[in-house]
């Protein structure tokens, strides 16, 4: 085997691939697709951004739910359209899912507005030769021109196997280039060899031979049965002639190909298929395990002869560390420290640039506080969008934290070990192990998590999961959490306290999902074969990228569903306004300032005020302005504000109450005060008052709308900012009081409030997308009221609980 210099392929400038002569300008404009597939965990993903720059387009195939990721092929030149279509893992062509139909579609050429495939990439595990080598040879006989990249050849010589890539070529009929995709070794000399096939295939306009090259040895009785049918299938489908051996072969020896594609066969197919299988159980054949059993003896000749055994190893450091790992208790005791170490970096490293955040939003609203006049542009600009995005996005350093490290969980390997501990609790409550990956992707987000779901088979294994992922703490959730936890909570319990949230909503997940499994959706459990890929060394770049693709959904979110609901939010907490409210708040203030006039000249004159300061001033507001002419001059005197020459602290501190009233009256009086009065006899029995309940209406868009709802809320009063650690709206919401004088914000309500946010189903979006993947209302509908009434049950609960308890 000729081992290809290690180079990674950002360094090499690729070749561009010109226009065949003959080939017109107009025909090359139509998109020429390359197909990226293989087994899952075989490196498809690595190899699919190195051949399209990171520069993909992702989508949805046509009338189906499953994500399409394309992307234009690097050094194809620039009067060609050569795009690279990523497709979903699959073990072969038999599907399982709705991923892997799509997969098994695109490569039979069934996608409506998708052409057949110029080139197709096998991405194959070195590793894990035979059974990767499975798959190839299903694609390999469709008669596509095609090319093994022999991916993590390092990992198959570290486990005592040095494969002949010449050999293996012969043997399979098609290019095979070794590479190792994680460190760049190889990829200069796949893509070169991949845009010479393209060229060819631009050049060469001869069709395939109906039948390419065989992997299997079957009995003669089976191979007459799958000439005859190919014979049909290529007078039926004029289009997949090359495909119809192959094709043939699927529908005789695989059930479900037929079941789950009747639409794409005419009765004539049908029947044929149904008659050829009566033939063959007839002549003593087992038309379901013949083919299986021929293809793998086939591909392990293969792999016998392409195959150096070295002197096998002992046992690898892999093997040693995958028995401390998925250790039943060692194992446990590790996930959980892991975890623990995450929530707790959360804070710890994040607090410095949130300062430095929370500074940059204070110093924007600042200038553009100095620069627009005062009035309702100004209240929208600095207390509507600046004040409200700006409190979600200061939380963005701890959102990265979180992602880089699920990232580097996930590039190691560790993930997988993970899912195997989890399959073995989740099994006993009746979840599929697959269940792990879309709950585990639920953490980032729900709808990925729930797009997830495709991938298990069981239809109400599916809807089971797709039913309790969204009990798992989103991303969206973490400001809540971090606002809460932040302002009320202890600093030696912070961290515990946040790990808390998500272990809640990962067990109650786990007792829905045993409820659910034993009444609404009963049905077995089926058995999880997991395979764990090899560790590896994670890639700071890869695993950057990861975080940064993540965290720009919520960035995307701050910039445009949270705008947009803070707007409306402002209109709604400004309007209507009341001039009766203005007009008294004026005449007070104008009272406070003539009060503190008098007392100032009464000092400068040496004479002995015969009140204290604060007594007069309480007097002159329980009657300001009693004549007209007082109320006439207190009208001209309400502009002075408490930086004139006169104020004292003590009359800044009166006007600065002053103005807490008046914003106070003014959102009670305000549409959203009104929504929040009118859902408050909901929420009391929480410990809520009616402004949370504003902020809990508004997050029904986004969880984390409840942040910038409050800091919205807030920012309409001038509390005192107070130099401190917190964020100021954490310091605004620990100034709040009840009318009784004791706090809103303490432990207690902390922990109700969270409690609520972690089972409450507020996104919209997610609502939507449980819509389209049940293509039903009814379990969307059921959802939101199970989860909203989980919510306010524990909430209540937690409540009441915290009073025995004394949490404040």
């Amino acid at each position: 085997m000729t081992n290809p210099s290690p180079a990674p392929a950002a360094e090499s400038k690729p070749e561009e691939t010109s226009l065949p002569p003959g080939r017109s300008a107009s025909v090359a404009a139509e998109p020429l697709y390359i197909v990226l597939t293989g087994n899952p965990n075989c490196g498809k993903t690595t190899l699919f951004n190195a051949l399209t720059g990171l520069r993909a387009k992702v989508g949805n195939y046509a009338g189906v739910t499953v994500e399409r990721k394309e992307g234009r092929l690097l050094g194809a030149a620039t009067d060609l359209n050569v795009r690279v279509l990523d497709l979903p893992g699959t073990y072969s062509l038999s599907p399982q899912s709705l991923d892997e139909q799509i997969s098994r579609d695109v490569l039979l050429n069934r996608i409506p507005d998708l052409p057949a495939p110029s080139l197709i990439i096998i991405v194959v595990d070195a590793s894990n030769l035979q059974r990767n080598l499975y798959y190839a040879s299903q694609v390999i006989e469709l008669g596509h021109p095609a090319i093994i990249a022999l991916n993590m050849i390092d990992v198959a010589r570290d486990t005592g196997h040095e494969i002949d890539a010449q050999k293996l070529a012969a043997e399979l009929g098609v290019p095979v280039v070794p590479v190792i995709a994680s460190q760049g070794t190889g990829l200069p000399e796949l893509r070169k060899e991949v845009l010479a096939l393209v060229k060819q295939a631009l050049s060469d306009s001869s069709s395939p031979p109906l039948r390419p090259r065989e992997f299997w040895d079957l009995p003669d009785a089976f191979r007459k049965e799958t000439d005859q049918l190919a014979t049909l299938l290529a007078q039926t489908f004029e289009e997949r002639r090359p495909q119809a051996a192959a094709e043939a072969l699927l529908l005789l020896s695989n059930e479900k190909a037929l079941a789950s594609s009747l639409e794409h066969y005419p009765a004539p197919v049908q029947a044929a298929v149904a008659s050829a299988r009566q033939r063959l159980e007839s002549a003593g054949v087992d038309w379901r395990s013949a083919p299986i059993e021929a293809r793998y003896q086939k591909v392990a000749a293969i792999q016998r002869g392409a195959t150096l055994e070295l002197a096998p190893p002992g046992e690898t450091f892999s093997d040693k560390l995958d028995k401390l790992l998925t250790h039943k208790l060692w194992g446990t005791l590790i996930f959980v420290a892991i975890m623990t170490l995450m929530f707790e970096s959360i804070f710890t490293f994040a607090h410095w640039p949130m300062e430095k955040l929370q500074g940059a939003v204070d110093w924007l609203g600042s200038v553009v506080a100095g620069v627009i006049p005062p009035g309702e542009l100004n209240s929208l600009l600095v207390d509507g969008v600046i004040a409200g995005v700006g409190a979600v996005v200061v939380f963005l350093p701890q959102i990265l934290i979180l992602f880089l490290f699920i990232g580097f969980l996930e590039d190691t390997g560790y993930m997988a070990r993970a899912a195997f501990l989890m399959d073995r609790l989740m099994s006993k409550v009746g979840l599929h192990g697959k269940s792990f990956i879309p709950m585990l992707s639920s953490f980032a987000c729900a709808i990925p998590g729930i797009m997830a779901t495709r991938t298990i088979e069981s239809p109400k294994d599916r809807l089971v999961t797709i039913l309790v992922s969204p009990l798992m703490s989103c991303s969206a959730r973490l400001p809540v959490y971090t606002l809460l936890i932040g302002a009320c909570i202890p600093a030696r319990l912070q961290g515990l306290t946040m790990m808390g949230m998500y272990m809640l909503g990962i067990t109650v997940a786990l007792l829905m999902a045993w409820l659910f499994k034993k009444t609404l959706l009963k049905g077995e459990v089926p058995l999880l074969i997991m395979e764990l890929p090899p560790y590896k060394r994670p890639l700071l770049r890869v695993v950057v990228r990861h975080m940064w693709d993540r965290s720009k959904i919520f960035l995307r979110r701050a910039g445009t569903v949270i705008l947009g609901i803070n707007i409306l939010l402002w209109f709604l907490a400004t309007y209507p306004h009341s001039p009766q409210i203005e007009e008294t708040f004026a005449l007070k203030r104008a009272a406070v300032n003539r009060s503190a006039d008098s007392l100032s000249a009464q000092t400068t004159q040496g004479s002995q005020p015969t009140q204290t300061f604060r007594e007069h001033l309480d007097t002159v507001k329980a009657n300001a302005a009693t004549t007209p002419s007082e109320q006439s001059r207190d009208r001209e005197g309400a502009s002075r504000s408490a930086s004139s020459t006169s104020a004292t602290p003590s009359t800044s501190a009166t006007l600065l109450a002053l103005d807490n009233e008046e914003a106070a009256q003014k959102l009670q009086h305000s549409f959203a005060g009104r929504m929040g009065h009118l859902v408050e006899p909901i929420i009391a029995p929480l410990g809520f008052d009616w402004k949370m309940g504003i902020g809990i209406i508004s997050s029904f868009a986004a969880r984390e709308v409840f942040v910038s709802a409050m800091s919205s809320v807030y920012s309409m009063g001038k509390y005192d900012r107070s130099t401190s650690s917190l964020s100021d709206l954490q310091k605004t919401l620990q100034a709040q009081r009840r009318p009784d004088g004791s706090p809103v914000y303490t432990v207690r309500t902390a922990m109700a409030l969270m409690v609520f946010y972690v089972f409450a189903l507020q996104c919209i979006s997610t609502v939507a997308v449980v819509r389209r993947e049940t293509n039903s209302w009814k379990w969307p509908l059921f959802q939101w009221i199970y989860m909203g009434a989980l919510a306010w049950v524990l909430a209540f609960i937690t409540w009441h609980l915290g009073g025995m308890f004394g949490w404040g």
